[in-house]
């Protein structure tokens, strides 16, 4: 593992700081490369060689609030994190994780380009590691690997990025609450 230098870690901090503050008060269709080397105070060439492209800004976006996710999962309060039991934990995580991806949906559509093949990036080992643990830790008797993904893909990003809410009357925390209940009814009835 490389160590990241100074300099490029402060870069790196004052770049994400200045994006969400852009991202507050103009939305994401307005960051853009040049407009956050300005805002920031920091050369065009500094944000191209950390962010490559657009896409990239609300790439490295996700992945700062992801590891802030990450933390509060392996060290925050029951029972998302350590203390609580594991059904418990697992259905406050499928909570938390569909919370984390609406805050974020503008960001992730952002981030998608066409090319990236998932908008969020490739799944997260940590989350459907941290499934599988916590079925093993509940007792549950199956192919825990493939029950992680596959439980991991009901909290996946396009259901949140694509699924329209307003299609069928109601608002969009209502659509968030909705698929939290599916979730632990989901994971009750696997459990049983």
């Amino acid at each position: 593992m490389t160590t990241e230098r100074a300099d490029a870690a402060r870069n790196r901090a004052v770049l994400i700081a200045t994006a969400r503050e852009m991202l507050a008060e103009v939305g994401a269709d307005k960051i853009t490369m040049d407009a956050l080397a300005e805002r920031s105070g920091l050369g065009r060439g500094t944000v191209f060689r950390r962010f490559k492209t657009r896409p990239g800004i609300f790439m490295a976006l996700l992945d700062d609030g992801e590891r802030a996710f990450q933390e509060r999962v392996l060290s925050g309060p029951p029972p998302l994190g350590p203390g609580a039991e594991p059904l418990d934990r697992l259905v406050a995580f499928g909570r938390a994780r569909l919370g984390f991806l609406r805050e974020n949906r503008e960001i992730a559509r952002a981030a998608f380009d066409g090319r990236t093949p998932v908008p969020f990036g490739p799944p997260t080992t940590m989350t459907r590691l941290h499934i599988g643990t916590l079925l093993h830790q509940a007792g549950v008797a199956a192919d825990l690997d493939i029950l992680a993904m596959q439980l991991n893909a009901a909290l996946d990003v396009p259901v949140l990025l694509y699924a329209a809410p307003e299609c069928d009357g109601r608002d969009d925390e209502g659509f968030e609450e909705r698929l939290a209940s599916g979730w632990a009814d989901l994971v009750h009835r696997l459990t049983r």
